[in-house]
């Protein structure tokens, strides 16, 4: 038995655990494949969200997806409705998740991090949509802006904000939508300028994840009009709550995603000093391009993981609706119409555990992950259409999870680079490539 075995044991039978402080049981985890003919995959599964399945993981990772679905079962899934309502989660999720290990999966612990692998982080995304929560804003917190830091920022930078965001007391968010530039990042209108050692910022974002409570955003900028091309004029500034001049709008409302908390930002002559810079001036271009697959391969495999989520929903449902005397489950249409569903994901499923191994490895192009985030998500709103009309007019009503996860699915196909962009992207590389 491992000492990592015996940690997770006396995580799930001590209740007391949690206020020893944050948790760094999954900083040894490695990619140990079991062999195959262990791990059954989730095409020969009982379900499709069974625990030990899929040759990417091991025992360790399944042990650490116990402790993750219960996080989610009992810290969120009771409290979602209320937060649905209030437009955002409370603080103390997020601390409670630092408590328990849960953010900065993929930060390095020298940094402050947990010191995980990708496919530690990868539980954490498929376990928030396995409890249809859409609310809590972690993955772009720890897997979007963390790296960015991590990555690119200095020493101050590191130790000023990777402890606290993966404590939970830190709030992250990344500012690149603007109410004029989308998809094409070399749009980017909000211009910072040259003011002695300090830079002057002006301009607006919009449809910001954990915009309203962050503490820290990452602002991409122009602070350089004059390059050669927009790409080369493009910087990175970590800009804190509070700053004179920064300032957060309501909270948009929106047709899904109820509990997560989008906004609008605004920046008026906000006054930034030579360390909110991150990296070097007008790399931020650069920056994006590097962290935009791990981004869209996340996106992808939450879309997969909610397409698992609302067959196993359908599958209960129509085991259990009757009509004509008999469960529609009997009825030879419906049956042949789970069979469809189930192949087409258990398709994609296998073409994402091959890009999450791929990006584990460092070995995930550009093109390859933008495949995934667009076919992914084109499947999720696929399987979300059909699961739902299997509900028949049940599926309508707002009490039932497929009716949420219809609505939550529907922004998949459109951030992190649209669709149209991915195959745009895709494409570029087809034809590049004669």
């Amino acid at each position: 038995m491992t000492f990592l075995y015996y940690l997770f044991i006396y995580l799930f039978i001590s209740p007391l655990f949690n206020q020893v402080g944050q948790l760094r049981t999954i900083s040894h985890l490695q990619l140990r494949p079991a062999p195959p003919s262990n791990r059954p995959e989730t095409s020969s599964a009982k379900t499709l969200m069974d625990i030990g399945t899929r040759r990417i993981f091991n025992e360790d990772h399944d042990m650490f997806r116990e402790s993750v679905r219960r996080f989610w079962t009992e810290e969120v899934v009771p409290y979602h409705k209320e937060w649905e309502k209030a437009g955002m989660v409370s603080r103390e999720l997020w601390q409670k998740a630092g408590e328990q290990g849960l953010l900065g999966i993929l930060t390095p612990e020298e940094h402050g991090g947990i010191g995980g692998d990708l496919l530690s982080a990868a539980v954490m995304w498929e376990e928030q949509m396995y409890s249809n929560c859409s609310g809590p804003g972690f993955a772009l917190h720890s897997e979007i802006c963390m790296p960015y830091i991590s990555n690119y920022g200095s020493k101050e930078q590191i130790d000023r904000f990777i402890p606290q965001m993966a404590a939970g007391t830190c709030i992250g968010a990344i500012a690149m939508t603007e109410p004029g530039a989308g998809s094409d990042l070399q749009g980017v209108r909000t211009y910072a300028k040259k003011d002695g050692d300090d830079w002057i910022l002006n301009g607006n974002k919009v449809f910001i994840t954990n915009g309203c409570m962050a503490d820290m955003v990452i602002v991409v900028t122009v602070t350089n009009r004059e390059a050669k091309t927009a790409a080369h004029g493009i910087s990175l500034f970590l800009v804190e709550k509070g700053m004179p001049g920064f300032q957060a709008g309501k909270k948009l409302e929106k047709i899904g995603l109820m509990a997560q908390d989008t906004a609008e930002l605004f920046f008026e002559d906000v006054r930034l000093p030579a360390s909110a810079l991150l990296g070097q001036a007008n790399k931020g271009f650069y920056y994006l391009m590097n962290e935009l697959p791990q981004e869209r391969l996340l996106i992808a495999d939450m879309a997969i993981a909610s397409s698992e989520f609302m067959f196993e929903e359908t599958r209960n449902y129509v085991t259990q609706r009757k009509a004509f005397g008999k469960t529609i489950a009997h009825l030879q249409t419906v049956q042949h119409k789970l069979a469809e569903l189930k192949t087409e994901i258990c398709v994609g499923r296998s073409f994402l555990d091959n890009c999450l191994q791929l990006h584990a490895e460092k070995r995930l192009d550009s093109q390859t992950a933008s495949m995934a985030k667009y076919w992914a998500s084109d499947l999720q709103n696929s399987v979300a259409t059909r699961c739902l009309q299997l509900h028949g007019g049940w599926g309508y009503m707002w009490e039932y999870p497929i009716a949420k996860a219809f609505v939550d699915s529907r922004i998949q196909p459109i951030y992190g680079g649209t669709n149209e962009i991915m195959k745009e992207l895709i494409a570029r590389s087809i034809v590049s490539q004669k």
